[in-house]
C-alpha cells in the first residue's frame, strides 16, 4: 500500500511543479526582466535629461530637469514596488495560501506592526510632497536639518525617492536622510544663489578707499569673460557689517547662478586679498 502511495504523491508534486511550480518561476523572472526594463527607461530617461544639459549652453540644470530627473527615480521606485507586492501575492496564491483567507490575520498583524510601520509611512508621505511640490531635484545642493540630530546634512541630491534622499558631501560621503525625519531643508542652488564675502580691515584704515577698492575688485570681476557668465549682476559692496574696537568687516555679495556661489566667493576673495596687498593694506584676522 505504501508504495502506490509514495507514486502518487511523487505524482502530484510532479504535476504541480508543471503547472503551479512553473507559473512561480515564470513570474519571478517576469519580475526580475521587468525590473531590469524599467530600470534600463529610467537610466535611459535620466541619461537623456543630462545629455541635454551637456549639450546646452546652460551652465547649471533647469528646475525643470531637476525635477524630470528625481520624479523618473521615484515613478521606478513605487512602480517596482507595486509589481513585487503583486507578484508576491500571484506566488503564495500558487503555493496553496489563500491570499483571501490572509485578509483577517494580515489586520491583525498590520495593527500590531502599525507602531512600528509609522515611520515609513510617515517617510512615504513626506517623499510625497517634497516631490510634488519641487522643493528640490537632482543635482541640486542642498542643506538638511534632521531630527534628532545637532549636525545639518549638507551636499549635493544624487537620488530622491518616497522614503529617502541621498546627499553626497563635499568629501565623497553618502548620506542617506529618511524623508520623514526632515525639519528643514536650505536649497542652495534653486533659481539664484549669493556669495556674501566679509573682509575684515582694521579699524583705522580709511573706509571710503576700501569701498572703492572693493567695487573696482567688483567690476573687474564682472567684466572678467571666465566669471561673468557665473555671476548675474555686477557684484556690489553692502559696507560695514560688524564693528568692533580694532576691526570692522566689510560685506560684499554677489548674485550667482544657481549652486555657483562656491565658485564666484573663492574667486573673488583671492582678487579682494591682492587688490588690498597692492594698495598696502592687510586684513586682519
Amino acid at each position: 500500500m505504501d508504495v502506490p502511495q509514495a507514486f502518487s504523491t511523487s505524482t502530484d508534486f510532479t504535476t504541480w511543479l508543471r503547472s503551479s511550480g512553473l507559473e512561480i518561476v515564470l513570474l519571478l523572472l517576469g519580475a526580475v526582466l521587468f525590473s531590469r526594463f524599467a530600470t534600463f527607461i529610467r537610466d535611459r530617461i535620466t541619461r537623456r535629461i543630462d545629455a541635454g544639459f551637456r549639450s546646452s549652453d546652460a551652465l547649471v540644470r533647469s528646475e525643470a530637469a531637476k525635477h524630470r530627473h528625481a520624479l523618473a527615480q521615484v515613478v521606478t521606485w513605487v512602480v517596482l514596488t507595486v509589481v513585487y507586492v503583486l507578484v508576491g501575492m500571484e506566488v503564495l496564491r500558487r503555493m496553496g495560501f489563500a491570499v483571501t483567507g490572509l485578509v483577517a490575520p494580515a489586520a491583525v498583524l498590520g495593527a500590531a506592526l502599525g507602531f512600528g510601520a509609522q515611520r515609513i509611512v510617515q517617510d512615504i508621505l513626506a517623499g510625497f510632497f517634497l516631490i510634488t511640490e519641487r522643493q528640490y531635484g537632482f543635482g541640486d545642493v542642498v542643506r538638511i536639518a534632521v531630527t534628532g540630530s545637532a549636525e545639518q546634512a549638507e551636499g549635493t541630491v544624487e537620488d530622491v525617492t518616497l522614503r529617502i534622499t541621498t546627499l553626497r558631501n563635499a568629501d565623497g560621503e553618502v548620506i542617506t536622510v529618511p524623508n520623514g525625519q526632515i525639519v528643514k531643508v536650505t536649497n542652495l542652488s534653486k533659481d539664484w544663489a549669493r556669495a556674501a564675502i566679509d573682509v575684515p580691515v582694521a579699524a583705522s584704515v580709511d573706509i571710503t578707499r576700501i569701498n572703492e577698492i572693493l567695487h573696482e575688485v567688483g567690476t573687474k570681476a564682472y567684466e572678467d569673460r571666465r566669471l561673468k557668465p557665473l555671476l548675474l549682476d555686477e557684484p556690489t559692496v553692502m559696507g560695514v557689517e560688524d564693528l568692533t574696537v580694532d576691526q570692522m568687516n566689510i560685506r560684499m555679495v554677489a548674485r550667482t547662478l544657481p549652486g555657483k556661489q562656491f565658485e564666484v566667493g573663492r574667486e573673488l576673495r583671492v582678487r579682494v586679498a591682492a587688490a588690498l596687498r597692492r594698495e598696502g593694506i592687510s586684513e586682519t584676522t
